[in-house]
Formats: C-alpha cells, structure tokens, sequence
C-alpha cells in the first residue's frame, strides 16, 4: 500500500498539487494521466522521495520496497548488463559485496563467519540463488539476447539500455513499482510482453505513459490529474475519456433536465460495463464500475486541439506507384532493396520497419527531398500531398517569426483573422499566436505543423512519427483527425491504437523482403503467417 495525504507543491504561484490525498493498493495498475506539465512525473518523484512536498506526507507498509524506472541512461556505463539488472534490488546487490567482500578477506575471523552466516540467511530469504537466472529471464522477455547480459552497458546500444533499466526496475518482484514512458523507445514485441508482465503482476503499479492502448491493457484505473488534484476511476483510459466527454458534454446541455442526464450516464456506466468483460484486468474494473456513481464523472478541464484535414479536390484512381526503389545510409548500410507497392485510391497504409531510419528514407524520397539509390516511383496527377517529417527543425529556422507570421507564409489567404482561426484550433489564441516560434516546445511544433497542413488541403497525407512530443489530448485529436480524413494516407507510427484505429493496410519494410497486407495493426500482430514472414524481413 502506498498513501499521500494532504500533499500539496507549488512553484511561486503555479499550484501543481493542493492537498492530495490518494491510496494505491496492492494489486492494481493505476495509469497517471494529466496535461503536459500537469506534474505527473513530478508526483512520481514525490511517491518516490526523490523530491520533497511542501506539505503532506507519504507513507507505504513497513518493509515493503519501491522500484523505479530511471531515466539517466549512463548511470551504469561501466556495468555488466546482468549486473545492473539486478542493481534493481538494492538490499539484495548489497549483500551479494558485502558476503564477497567478507569471503575475500585473507585474516577471516569467527565474527566475519557469524556476519557470512547471516548474510547468507537474509540473501536465500530474498531468493538471492535465483537472482542471475531471473535477471536473464526478464532481458530474454525484452528481447535482450543473451550474447549481451554480461556485455558493459556502455557497449549496446540506446534502445537495449532502456531495455536493461526497465528489467532492473521489474526485478526482485518489487512491492510498489513507478514507471514512467516505460514503453518509449521499446519494440512491439517488447511491448506486449511487459504487457503481459504488468497483467499479471500481483503488487501495486503506478504508470505513466502516452500510450493510450498501452493504458488500457494495463490498467485496473485512472488516476486524474486535474485541478491540482487526483480523483481515480476505476476501469481503463478510454472510459475515463469517453466519461468525461460525456460530462462535459452535459455541463454544456443547458436543457437537458438533471433525470435525463443522470439516466443518460447510467446507460454509459451500464454499457461499458458489459464491455469490460474482455479483458484481462476485468474483475477489478468491475468492481469499480459497480460501485461508481454517476456524480463521480466529472468534466475535464483539459481542451483538444481542433484537427480537420480537408482535401480541396478529389484525387483520381492513380494515386502512387513504387517500382524497384532501392536506398541506403550515407555509409551505404541498405535500408529497403526492390520495394515496389501500389497505393490505392482510400488506403490508409502504416509503414513499419526495424530501422525507422528505412521509413524516413523512403517518405523524402517519395516527397522528391532525397534520391533513391535506384528504382522509380510515380504519383498521381490529381494527387496533391503535404508531409509531416519526424524532424521539423527546418520549418522553424527564422525564429524571429512569430506565429501568426509562421503560418501566412503557407497560406494563399493572408488576412490575420483567418490565420487565426487555424492556430485557434490548435490551442494559439489571443497572445498565444503572437509567440516566437523559438520559445514554443516540441509539442507546439506539431501543433503548428498540423495547421500548416490543413492549409495545405491536400489529398495525400504523410506522416512521419507524428505524435512525437505531443500530450494525449493531441493524439486523441490526431487519431480522430486522421480517421476522419477522405484522402489517403501514409505514415508510421509508434502509437499502437492511432495506428490500428487509421490504417486499413500494412506495408513493412525490410533490408531482404517486403511484406505488404490488406488488414489492420492488431490483426498483423496477431497473424501468425505475418509473424514468420516478419521474422525474414
């Protein structure tokens, strides 16, 4: 069990947390969500004692432990891989020095073997014998191959040691277990299996993450992060959205009588309850769900992006035509050899690839940025296309421009009014629009880019990573935007439910073969002929 009470942290007049009082108990996945500097990460290190809170405490069961996923990379750079894993049991690692330590002194006493024998008793009870083997264990479920467990850290490279700090952070079956982006910069396989983990787990999980599908496969409730306080829902992310959805939309229904509503949240609370079923962390959202009150779902105060693309102009039947298109790094590492494809009129198609340096690639070479090694490709003539890259640094050079001044350049119509209506959308009102584009953050970059493109009004969209640096609010808005769309899309992303809820096609691409299938995400996951042809590629 792990308590907050009365925790309150404030940043001169900026109230992050007032008065908090929460409890997460054993059991239970709780996702933490909130607003882009809401504080989430923060109240982790609050629960953590990394940082201290100006008011309040926080309190866990004697003798229970805490493990965190940390962040610093090159904090073990000179450690073996198994080592730092298990690292992650502190007491456990300090008596493994401690008894080497002992065994190694030359002048061994009687007292030295009294302190061995105890230290021996405490390291069996914390299942010392089977540390390395469960160590290798949790690396081999991340896809850490065992050629790499007694490698240095500073010798794999970056997507392994995240890889290795999350295994340290599950090791030793921790009592209370903090992850914060556990699932950034992992691979699916990687994904689903510490989602398969985290289901199974029979302690207390708090997380944090962007991953919307993530959320919802792992989680037994929502902690809210709103108002400079946290209220939990019982049940998975995409109810605590749809609810609060609900009640915002009804805090808006002036006339809507109060038994209309309240009949109308009951109906929500009923059917979803009868769709909780099919997961795995059903019965504890169901017990949360038989207990919830209407009163209970409140509005949220968080607000979406507005994000509508609409083509100015139909594209005809011939839309795009790859043929042998073959490219390589600057070194001359081949990304994708022979790749040929037609897109179709409608198709909404992922690209994957095990180099995301392969996807990059082939969208300059389609937008005429880059050549490719060899091969043609042919777009379309009524096709008309505008692209999101996963660096957008080139847009954003002047950066004296401010914002209203940033997106008349890609506009045809030039009156303020109008521009403004179009970063309004994107949350840049009054003063907003009027900031420079080089004090605005990553998240805004996107932002700004999406009006860009919906300026644009083609009917070919591309997209690059595009909910890179962005807040849930965002991508919902994204992932609503993009299924709404009438054109054809291509893009890769890491998000699992924008990408499964958009595409109608996969293409994945690889340095010796190609797969190319008619079908969604969650059903190329799942195929097993896609899987061992995914293994060739």
């Amino acid at each position: 069990m792990l308590q907050a009470s009365n925790v309150s942290l404030r940043f001169g007049k900026r109230v992050l947390f007032e008065e908090v009082n929460i409890k997460f108990t054993e059991g239970n996945c709780y996702g933490l969500i909130g607003a882009n500097g809401a504080g989430k990460s923060t109240f982790l290190k609050i629960l953590s004692g990394e940082i201290d809170s100006q008011t309040g405490s926080v309190t866990m069961n004697p003798g229970e432990r805490m493990s965190i996923l940390k962040q610093n990379h090159f904090e073990y750079e000179e450690t073996p891989v198994l080592q730092t894993v298990v690292m992650g049991n502190k007491r456990l690692y300090d008596i493994m020095l401690e008894k080497d330590a002992i065994y190694f002194k030359e002048d061994f006493s009687e007292a030295d073997g009294n302190k061995a024998a105890d230290l021996e008793a405490e390291f069996a009870e914390l299942n010392g014998w089977e540390a390395e083997s469960e160590a290798a264990t949790l690396l081999s479920g991340l896809g850490i191959k065992e050629d790499l467990h007694h490698m240095l850290l500073k010798d794999i490279n970056g997507s392994d040691k995240v890889k290795v700090l999350l295994a340290q952070a599950l090791f030793g079956n921790p009592d209370i277990l903090l992850l914060d982006e556990p699932t950034n910069n992992l691979d699916i396989d990687s994904i689903l299996w510490l989602e398969g983990y985290l289901m199974n787990f029979k302690n207390t999980v708090i997380v944090v993450s962007h991953d919307r599908h993530f959320l919802d496969n792992v989680c037994t409730h929502i902690a809210d992060l709103d108002f400079g306080k946290i209220q939990l829902y019982g049940g998975t992310y995409t109810f605590w959205y749809e609810s609060s959805q609900l009640a915002l939309r009804q805090r808006t229904d002036q006339n809507k009588k109060t038994d209309e509503k309240r009949k109308e949240l009951e109906e929500f609370i009923r059917r979803f309850s009868a769709n909780v079923a099919k997961s795995k962390q059903a019965t504890s959202r169901q017990k949360m769900l038989d207990k919830l009150q209407v009163d209970d779902i409140k509005p949220s105060s968080r607000k979406y992006p507005f994000i509508n693309f609409k083509p100015e102009r139909e594209a005809g039947d011939q839309l795009l035509s790859v043929d042998k298109l073959s490219a390589t790094t600057d070194d001359g590492t081949p990304l994708f050899t022979n790749l040929s494809f037609t897109i179709n009129k409608g198709d909404k198609v992922a690209f994957l690839a095990k180099d995301s340096l392969a996807m990059t690639a082939l969208f300059d070479i389609l937008l005429g940025l880059t050549k490719p090694k060899s091969g043609d490709f042919q777009w379309g003539v009524t096709t008309t296309q505008t692209y999101l890259p996963n660096d957008n640094a080139s847009f954003f050079k002047d950066d004296s421009m401010n914002l209203v001044d940033w997106l008349r350049q890609y506009s045809v119509e030039k009156d303020e009014s109008f521009i403004r209506g179009f970063l309004g959308r994107m949350l840049f009102s009054g003063d907003e629009a009027l900031k420079k584009s080089n004090v605005i953050s990553g998240g805004e970059k996107q932002r700004c880019m999406f009006s860009r493109m919906m300026l644009s009004g083609a009917n070919v969209l591309i997209f690059d990573e595009p909910t890179n640096h962005l807040d849930l609010e965002s991508i919902t808005a994204l992932n609503n935007g993009m299924i709404e769309f009438t054109g054809t899309i291509l893009f890769t992303c890491h998000d699992h439910e924008l990408t499964n809820t958009v595409a109608n096609r996969i293409i994945e691409i690889g340095t010796n073969a190609h797969l190319d299938k008619l079908m969604t995400y969650d059903e190329y996951i799942m195929d097993a002929t896609t899987k061992s042809l995914r293994a060739k590629l």
